[in-house]
């Protein structure tokens, strides 16, 4: 079984399925024409969610026999590449909603995690909102007929747009943390502001309250807790799966601004160059110096693309060995994840940064919209320090320590 197009939508079909690396392309084709306008405007992502509503996007990773695109983690990370170099704080979004919406596969067993999934797809839900492990616990207190939420979560993606939020919370008495989805339209839920950030503008991200929300006892998917032997090793590759959407991102955007000033940089003097009528003689741009920026950055770029790539393949692998997975496969598969991580982070904030040095004074105007590229960056690295990945990451080469089980925001 294999899902209908999108109405209005032309698909490109492989093999008999919908070829969403075409569709995710045609997408940010569309977004790229106003991002400037719309990442400046600021206003609530709730067009953009439409539109990948209307791409049959959201629900890509659900198996098709659910009434999804049935695709796997290794498209839904490419798909989230070429989205984020086109707009990143939509890239983020869409890449957030990939991972919460598949934590059910994760967290809860397998009938409850096909549940979560057809009502999922029928009602072609946008996820939000955030199960960080540095995120303080909401409280979750149980009734005669399920639970109250309470309490207040500091930051979560999306959630001034999502149809589901999925939050962490903890029992009263065990203080076990647990994945919780719960519906935003409850009058008892109410989205506040993520303050005037600089970055990631669109991901619609902030704090949300929660005062006696009510919760199902289906809509508690399971625990998150750390503690070892708590998770089994396949419910331990949330982690990594996470921290991959995140290294997507980076490199989407730093392949975003790479692109558009190579095409600034093919039309215009290079600051570097002495003046003279004919800078370039009639031919392709020769300067020395510019020459070596960009080199030195493509040469950052592929090498974190190389690595992420490495990473995702050891992350489908162990998703496909399901239960048979063991703790050190694990291990090895969110070390690889968390290095991926760093060297994309690393490479976009040199990328962001370096590249505008190529164009010169023009890059700064607002215009152009260039700066977008690494405010975005910014943003979203520091939410996640590049330290703590590389010292989970030394620990494990010096020491063969595991890393610790830890949700990135």
């Amino acid at each position: 079984m294999t899902t209908a197009p999108p109405a209005g939508k032309t698909v490109v079909a492989v093999t008999g399925r919908p070829d969403w690396t075409h569709i995710a392309r045609e997408l940010a084709d569309d977004l790229a024409t106003d991002a400037v306008e719309r990442e400046q405007a600021g206003k609530p992502p709730l067009d953009e969610v439409a539109r990948l509503r209307e791409s049959g996007l959201l629900t890509l990773l659900v198996p098709a026999a659910r009434g999804g695109g049935g695709a796997d983690w290794r498209t839904a990370y490419r798909v989230v590449r070429i989205v984020a170099a086109a707009d990143g704080a939509v890239g983020h979004l869409l890449g957030s909603h990939y991972f919460l919406s598949y934590c059910a596969r994760f967290f809860a067993g397998r009938d409850r995690a096909a549940r979560v999934e057809r009502a999922f797809t029928a009602g072609q839900w946008c996820w939000g909102g955030g199960i960080a492990s540095h995120e303080p616990p909401l409280m979750l207190t149980p009734t005669a007929d399920g639970y109250l939420l309470d309490g207040h979560q500091r930051y979560g993606t999306g959630v001034g747009v999502a149809d589901r939020l999925l939050v962490r919370a903890a029992v009263p008495g065990t203080g076990e943390p647990l994945a919780v989805l719960a519906d935003p339209a409850h009058p008892g839920l109410v989205s506040g502001g993520g303050g005037e950030t600089f970055g990631q503008r669109l991901a619609a991200a902030g704090s949300v309250g929660f005062d006696a929300v009510p919760v199902a006892a289906d809509d508690v998917l399971g625990s998150l807790s750390p503690d070892e032997g708590a998770l089994s090793p396949f419910a331990g590759l949330a982690a990594p799966t996470a921290r991959l959407i995140s290294a997507q991102v980076c490199l989407g955007v730093a392949e975003g601004l790479l692109g558009e000033v190579r095409e600034h940089g093919r039309a215009v003097r290079s600051p570097w160059q002495p003046f003279s009528p004919q800078p370039w003689a009639g031919g392709p741009p020769q300067d020395p110096y510019v020459l070596t920026v960009y080199g030195k950055l493509a040469v950052a770029a592929r090498a974190a693309a190389a690595l992420a790539d490495q990473a995702v393949d050891a992350l489908t692998h162990g998703l496909a060995r399901g239960d048979d997975l063991d703790d050190d496969e694990c291990a090895e598969t969110a070390v690889l994840a968390g290095a991926a991580e760093a060297a994309a982070a690393r490479a976009a904030q040199e990328i962001t940064t370096r590249a505008l040095d190529a164009i010169g004074a023009p890059a700064a105007s607002s215009r152009h919209g260039l700066d977008r590229f690494w405010r975005d960056i910014r943003s979203h690295t520091l939410r996640e320090p590049v330290a703590h990945r590389l010292r989970e990451v030394g620990d494990y080469f010096l020491n063969g320590a595991h890393p610790p089980f830890s949700l990135p925001a």
